[in-house]
């Protein structure tokens, strides 16, 4: 493999154990230059801990992780040096300035851009002054978002990036994603916010009890599933929960929605067509109808991000 095709970050097989629980089970990952590509999942899942091997923070028990090609575990400096690192629970020193401790993260990495770290502070309504043991949670996340895009970097590693960010920073923050994106940069983002790998990432990684279940581009990932329909005025809309093709029928008065496969559309079209029809709305398959056909189980329920499992182990360090 030469240079220009070698992935970015490439994982075969990782295994890591915490005692007598299974955190990652065999993962496969692969991300190239200038992704941006979505580790999604929910909580306990494992996404926390595959970054923290891939910034070799953490050994695994078995398997390969590789970071341009380096081993990080056994490289960390080499490593280090291109990457950016946003953590999913951010503890700051509490006796230093935000921007003390902005300085001091972007100086591991060799400074910072002064402009770029004016800007940033500015648009992300950020005083630099106060002590961190003051921050709200949202406020810590924009220090480690600030000294993460202070300075440019060839592989951003986000997890959960936008905890605590109110929607007008969450605005700014996806500017930034879109900034480095456009310098060619590679980004890893780990998040349980469908909405948010939607808009974000142009490849998306389902991850379940620390194995890849399914990978690939948006398009390729839609293309699989389900298509949602909602139907108003019709005059029997109980016959479209016998009607093949059709699935989680829901029956209002005279509406219905429910979805259909994608082999089922036609048919399912040509059933739907009565005289007295008076609305219908067609949404395309979502990663959402994806998430819940990994998380839901047979009795309708669903795992959701909101929710933790007995696996999960929590990483917090100090920024």
């Amino acid at each position: 493999m030469n240079a220009a095709a070698q992935p970015v970050i490439e994982a075969r097989g990782l295994v890591k154990d915490f005692g007598k629980t299974r955190a990652l089970d065999g993962l496969n990952l692969s991300v190239a230059q200038g992704a941006v590509h979505g580790l999604l999942g929910p909580n306990g899942a494992g996404k926390s801990t595959t970054l923290r091997i891939l910034l070799g923070l953490i050994r695994p028990t078995s398997g390969t992780s590789r970071v341009f090609g380096l081993d990080p575990w056994a490289e960390p400096v080499a490593v280090h040096r291109d990457v950016a690192y946003v953590p999913g629970d951010v503890s700051l020193w509490p006796n230093l300035s935000g921007g003390e401790v902005i300085d001091l993260l972007t100086g591991l990495r060799g400074g910072a851009d002064e402009k770029l770290r004016r800007d940033l502070i500015e648009e992300f309504e950020f005083d630099p002054r106060k002590k961190a043991r003051t921050y709200s949670k949202g406020n810590r996340q924009k220090v480690a978002l600030i000294a993460a895009f202070a300075r440019p970097a060839r592989l951003y590693l986000l997890d959960e990036p936008s905890a605590g960010l109110d929607p007008v920073m969450d605005a700014v923050f996806r500017r930034q994603i879109a900034r480095v994106t456009r310098e060619s940069a590679t980004i890893l983002l780990s998040s349980h916010i469908l909405s948010e790998v939607e808009q974000l990432c142009d490849r998306v990684t389902i991850i379940r009890s620390g194995t890849a279940v399914e990978t690939g581009t948006l398009g390729e990932l839609r293309h699989l599933q389900r298509t949602h329909f909602r139907v108003t005025g019709l005059a029997d809309p109980a016959r479209l929960a016998a009607m093949p093709g059709t699935h989680r029928v829901s029956i209002a008065g005279s509406a219905a929605e429910f979805d259909a496969d994608p082999g089922d559309l036609g048919a399912v079209l040509a059933g739907i067509a009565e005289p007295g029809i008076s609305g219908l709305s067609v949404a395309p398959p979502s990663l959402e109808s994806l998430f819940l056909r990994h998380y839901g189980d047979g009795n309708g329920g669903q795992r959701t991000g909101n929710g933790k499992d007995s696996s999960e182990r929590t990483d917090s360090g100090v920024l």
